[in-house]
Parts: C-alpha cells; sequence; structure tokens
C-alpha cells in the first residue's frame, strides 16, 4: 500500500521535503519571485533561462551580456530568499546554451534541468561542480541514449529525469500527430523511463530518480504517478496563478478566464508544436498575418528568421508584461481549470492535502 505521506525528493546528497518540482517557463514567468516561494513551501524553485535577458535595459543591444547577467542576478536574488532547493531550465536549443549553462554552474545552482532537445555535452560544462544535471525527456529511448552517451564521454550518469508528457505547456517534445496518440500520454512514458534506466542504476549501485510531468493538476494525480514509480512530479501551469508569480496580472488573468476550448496547438517558428491560450495575436498568425519584427538576436537555434511570421522571443516577453495584443500566453492543457490567483504556499499545502486524501481513497 502507498504512503498516505509524500516523502521527500532526493535528487544526489540534495532533498526537497516535497517532491514537487515547479517547471521553468519563459520569458520571465519564472523568475526569482516564484522560485524562491516554492523552494520555501517545501519544493524545487526553478528559474527559466529562456530570454531572461531581454527583460534588461539593453537586452535587445547587448543580448549575451544582457542574459549572463539577468541570470546571474536571479539566482543571486532568489538565493537571498530561501536557503530550499533551486534550479535553472536552460532550453538546449538556446543559441547561448553554453553561457547559460556555465553562469549557472558558477553561481553554484542546485540543479540545472535541460530539455527542448538532448543536452548531449551537459557534463563537459561541470568541472568538479557540485551542480546536478537533470535531463528532460520523452520517451525511453532518449533517456537511454542519453545515460549511455554520458557514461561513455564523461564516466557520469544523469543525477535524475524529468519526463515531459504532451499536456505540458510551452513549446512540447512530439510532433502534432502524437500528442493526441495515448501511446505516447505521460501514463505510458514514464513507466517505460522508469525502466530505461533501472540497468544504470543497477550497474553503478546509483538511484536516478524518474520525475513526472505535463499535464499534473491535482494531488490524485501525483498520486497516480508515485504509484508508477516516479519519485515526484514537475508543474509549471498551477504556479502562474500564484501571488509569486514573476508574470504580470493580464498574463494571469488570461489561465482564470480561458476555456477548454481556448487552449490550442499552435506551430511555433522554432519548428516545434506548442499549447498556447488563443487570442487575437493568435488567429491573426493563423490567417497569414505577418508581424513585423526585428530579430533581435538569432536566440533560437531552430528559429528560420527570414520566414517567422514573428518572433516568439518578442511575443512571449510582451505577454509576460501584459500587452497580450502583441504576445501571447503558454499553459498547460489544464490551464482552463484554474480559477484564482492563491499564494504559492497556499497551493503546495492544497496538493499536499489532496494526495493524502487521494491515498485514503
Amino acid at each position: 500500500m502507498i504512503s498516505r505521506e509524500l516523502k521527500a525528493l532526493v535528487i544526489g546528497d540534495l532533498s526537497a521535503r516535497i517532491p514537487i518540482i515547479q517547471g521553468g517557463m519563459g520569458v520571465g514567468i519564472s523568475l526569482s519571485g516564484l522560485a524562491a516561494a516554492v523552494a520555501n513551501a517545501g519544493g524545487i524553485g526553478v528559474i527559466a533561462a529562456a530570454g531572461i535577458g531581454l527583460l534588461e535595459p539593453d537586452g535587445f543591444k547587448d543580448f549575451l551580456g544582457a542574459n549572463i547577467r539577468a541570470l546571474r542576478r536571479e539566482i543571486r536574488k532568489a538565493r537571498s530568499l530561501t536557503k530550499g532547493v533551486l534550479g535553472v531550465n536552460i532550453m538546449v536549443a538556446l543559441s547561448n546554451f553554453a553561457d547559460m549553462v556555465r553562469t549557472a554552474i558558477e553561481e553554484k545552482i542546485d540543479i540545472i534541468f535541460s530539455g527542448a532537445g538532448l543536452p548531449m555535452n551537459l557534463p563537459e560544462y561541470l568541472h568538479g561542480s557540485t551542480t546536478k544535471l537533470v535531463p528532460i525527456v520523452s520517451s525511453g529511448r532518449a533517456a537511454t541514449l542519453l545515460a549511455r552517451r554520458w557514461l561513455e564521454r564523461y564516466n557520469y550518469l544523469p543525477d535524475a529525469f524529468v519526463v515531459e508528457g504532451p499536456m505540458a505547456g510551452g513549446h512540447l517534445g512530439f510532433k502534432a500527430e502524437q500528442l493526441e496518440d495515448p501511446a505516447f500520454a505521460l501514463e505510458n512514458i514514464v513507466p517505460e523511463v522508469i525502466q530505461a534506466v533501472r540497468p544504470f542504476e543497477e550497474k553503478t549501485g546509483r538511484k536516478i530518480p524518474v520525475i513526472a510531468g505535463g499535464g499534473i493538476y491535482t494531488g490524485a494525480d501525483i498520486r497516480k504517478f508515485i504509484e508508477m514509480g516516479a519519485s515526484g512530479v514537475q508543474i509549471a501551469t498551477r504556479f502562474v496563478a500564484t501571488n509569486e508569480c514573476d508574470a504580470s496580472i493580464k498574463f494571469k488573468n488570461a489561465y482564470i478566464e480561458a476555456s477548454k476550448e481556448d487552449l490550442r496547438i499552435i506551430k511555433s517558428p522554432v519548428g516545434m508544436p506548442g499549447r498556447a491560450i488563443d487570442n487575437k495575436f493568435l488567429d491573426d498568425v493563423e490567417q497569414g498575418k505577418k508581424k513585423p519584427f526585428t530579430c533581435p538576436y538569432h536566440c533560437i537555434i531552430t528559429c528560420d528568421v527570414e520566414k517567422a511570421p514573428y518572433c516568439i522571443s518578442l511575443a512571449l516577453l510582451n505577454a509576460q508584461k501584459g500587452n497580450l495584443d502583441s504576445g501571447f500566453a503558454f499553459a498547460g492543457a489544464n490551464a482552463w481549470r484554474i480559477e484564482k490567483i492563491v499564494p504559492v504556499q497556499k497551493l503546495m499545502a492544497e496538493l499536499v492535502e489532496e494526495y493524502e486524501a487521494s491515498c485514503k481513497e
């Protein structure tokens, strides 16, 4: 029988009392404010590195410098606000990926989470640092490939894996036709990744926690994946509607006002499908209207600037500031269920209570 009490999430020598990781959300949605609040509540708070420098006054003139400066500042600010576990989410697809990884490690961040591509060379930046490396994958095959490569090339295994399913918000690691295919549902890919990491655990005698993410909304959802063998969960969407989330109130209200029908899959300029809240900006794009822009910096490797109908970084930056006429909000499949803005502490407590009630049932 499963324990009614949530066990701590242990990643190497780090321990989070509540096994909930707050998913990293760019541009500027999860910064030090949200990350520190989640860490203080017993979870793992995560700062998103994507486009973080665009919030700087010189973000367009000195993109690379502004990003390094902003990430450094946000990590230090979060550290000043909490003694809890902090992470940074750094997308592999970022053209300044190496800069962001080096900066996070220099600042002695606890964990780097890395997805939107496979971070094949991530351990080469460690140089003896104690920062934990946690890739984000969407299949057992990807987990095996990565673990094997890291072991062969760096004699290093991932400290944990986040498995992200097709109900997540933002850019998705699936083809459009896979999003509704039950074979790719989180319930199917989590056991697949757990099975994939087992041989590596047996070979080294070291536990590699698997964390489930994408569409997890309630304490009952958490229980379901813990019962499957996951060591914890990653939740992003629910943390948007909190007092401490770093986005504007208009961005948060877009979640509260969204209906189930407002959640849609878009084709992002970076070549991946993404889930967002429908609005006029996205309708215009779908109708073939190009939103004129000057590329401040080729920030995503896969973005075809010449053909892109709009700049995704600018659209997300505008949305973060509350200008949703010139941008849009990424959101998970369950964003429509959110009804009010609450403090992070209250949300975490509710999730734990729901988990415990679900175990009793």
